[in-house]
């Protein structure tokens, strides 16, 4: 979610696709021009005065921010002072910095560190397809570039970007790939669900975000514990696999620093093998799936507390569709 400026009374809480994205994007091309002639550090001396003022005149990003490492602290202190706030942007304004540079080909992927890559390895082999729900927890696009290096693996990402346009207009200026095998979805047709289920049988992967509740009216979620307090997530992904009956797994992306180095991660971990939603329990069914993905969610937070990237009220429980017994 690119945290922007209030749109909304204070009494008022607004959905994360609604959240506007211009004010914090105003001067990245700048800050990425910096760092392409200057490095990395040069560009962090600059970018920290200019956070300084946009957590000063964003409140509603600083309050998202603070009320997140609130509940990360209370599991692993890590701090939640205002400074603790900017280094959360910080971390965000360096995810960006990272995908412009992997889409102009300027980003060192040889130290990629990988973890279950072994399982998506036989898959390939094999042929078969999957889903992999994927989360705002660092940076996604690591995944889609080093994908498009292999003629085997192919990638199709659900999204909903709208709200991102600016941002991904100027990826696209970058590299136009950066806009292939990208599906805008809003809701989850039945018409969607048979190109998808082509794909599947094609020995593709489908990626959907597992922690952003749908753009929809009454949105189908399950509602389960995230950091100490109920969340709403969406049950898309698990009906979808069910549908298909592929295998489903979770991918999660983070950037790691030790003194001066710095790595990335990517972890695959299998969810399930295959889901089936039985007739009777079917609710109880897939708040047990969505509360597996949330525990392996949370634990990648609490190792990598400032990169999980939802600059919005993510614990307000608007009105929700929660019942899907019947569907």
């Amino acid at each position: 979610m690119k945290p922007g400026e209030d749109k909304a009374p204070a009494t008022q809480t607004a959905h994360w696709a609604a959240i506007n994205e211009v004010s914090f994007l105003a001067g990245i091309r700048l800050m990425f021009w910096i760092c392409k002639v200057f490095g990395r550090w040069p560009f962090r001396l600059i970018l920290y005065p200019v956070l300084l003022w946009y957590v000063l005149v964003s409140s509603s990003a600083r309050r998202a921010s603070r009320e997140y490492l609130k509940r990360v602290n209370q599991i692993a202190p890590i701090g939640t002072s205002i400074f603790k706030v900017i280094q959360h942007f910080a971390a965000f304004a360096e995810m960006m910095l990272d995908k412009m540079l992997l889409w102009s080909g300027l980003f060192d992927t040889s130290s990629v560190q990988y973890f279950g890559v072994e399982q998506m390895e036989q898959l390939i082999a094999e042929k078969r397809g999957a889903i992999l729900i994927c989360s705002h927890l660092g940076n996604l696009d690591l995944c889609r570039v080093l994908s498009s290096k292999r003629n085997n693996l192919k990638l199709t990402v659900l999204v909903h970007t709208k709200h991102a346009q600016v941002f991904n207009n100027m990826l696209g200026s970058i590299n136009p790939n950066s806009q292939l095998n990208l599906m805008q979805v809003s809701e989850m047709t039945p018409a969607t669900a048979m190109l998808l289920a082509e794909k599947v049988a094609q020995g593709e992967f489908i990626v959907i975000a597992g922690d952003r509740v749908p753009v929809a009216e009454n949105p189908r979620v399950a509602v389960t514990t995230f950091l100490g307090q109920p969340a709403a997530f969406p049950i898309g992904p698990y009906v979808l696999a069910s549908i298909l009956q592929c295998p489903i797994y979770m991918l999660f992306s983070m950037r790691r620093e030790s003194g001066t180095e710095t790595h990335s991660e990517i972890h695959f971990e299998l969810l399930r093998d295959a889901v089936r939603l039985p007739r009777k329990g079917r609710e109880q069914a897939l708040t047990e799936l969505v509360a597996a993905y949330v525990a392996r969610l949370e634990a990648h937070c609490l190792s990598a507390p400032l990169q999980w990237f939802n600059f919005y009220d993510y614990w307000h429980l608007p009105q929700l569709d929660i019942s899907d017994a019947t569907r």
